[in-house]
């Protein structure tokens, strides 16, 4: 179950963290994977590991936000069967706090990079006779976080873009699903905590780890368990559909 084989995946910002855990995974289950990076040095380390298990994977270095760009990554790459479009930035602040300059940067990565991604892959998976795409989205789409106006405003709008496009293109065979995590231990939180709470980084892991009812933060090899899951086979009956992966966050808490 849950073969890749002779599937061609692209998947965005697959250099660390959650993309990663996805591009070795459907390696590992046959996949050809594309990796589409703006850090050279990241999406090398995930080729070698991936090729050093045998697997197959090409990396592509680029700016999700740039359309041009993408869309000639993308025709070098041409017909594929899946699309990841986990791309994505983060930015503490509320509305009153929150920059001009770092709204639009954010709202280019999140919203518009996805939208470009999708923008280019659609005709190639027409050519193909159909494909899945899976947006990441996040519990932020579905719930008031503090200080993430303009991440949570992003989301949102990647979890509306995902019943458009399910809606759109159901007739080509197209699936559109959205994942929505909570929490998860990627080498950016070890960041965050490192910059906004130096010397207290275990005590505000155990916190931030203790906000989902589950009581840890998900690892990344989980998330991408369940994006294999949605692009298998075994999946061809889900569209249009959100997944919150989340320890309980978004049921649970009181």
């Amino acid at each position: 179950m849950f073969s890749l084989n002779n599937k061609k995946a692209i998947i965005t910002g697959a250099g660390s963290g959650i993309g990663k855990a996805m591009a070795v995974l459907f390696a590992k289950q046959g996949a050809e994977v594309h990796i589409i990076e703006i850090n050279e040095e990241s999406s090398k380390i995930v080729l070698n590991e991936i090729r050093e298990n045998n697997g197959n994977a090409y990396p592509h270095i680029c700016n999700v936000s740039n359309q041009n760009e993408i869309v000639k990554v993308f025709g070098e790459i041409g017909v594929h069967d899946i699309l990841i479009n986990n791309a994505g930035i983060a930015h503490i602040g509320k509305a009153g706090t929150t920059s001009d300059e770092d709204f639009d940067r954010v709202i280019n990565v999140n919203v518009k990079g996805v939208y470009n991604c999708i923008f280019a892959s659609v005709p190639w998976m027409k050519k193909n006779g159909g494909g899945v795409i899976i947006n990441m989205a996040s519990v932020a789409s579905w719930c008031g976080l503090e200080d993430r106006f303009v991440y949570s405003t992003a989301k949102g709008a990647v979890a509306a873009m995902t019943l458009s496009v399910a809606k759109d293109y159901i007739h080509e065979n197209i699936r559109c699903n959205s994942i929505s995590p909570g929490r998860v231990h990627t080498p950016f939180v070890d960041g965050f905590l490192q910059k906004n709470y130096p010397g207290r980084e275990e005590e505000m892991f155990e916190k931030l780890s203790k906000t989902q009812p589950i009581g840890r933060m998900a690892k990344p090899e989980e998330i991408a368990a369940l994006a294999l899951y949605l692009c298998s086979d075994e999946a061809s009956f889900i569209t249009g559909t959100d997944y919150p992966i989340d320890g309980g966050f978004l049921k649970l808490n009181t």
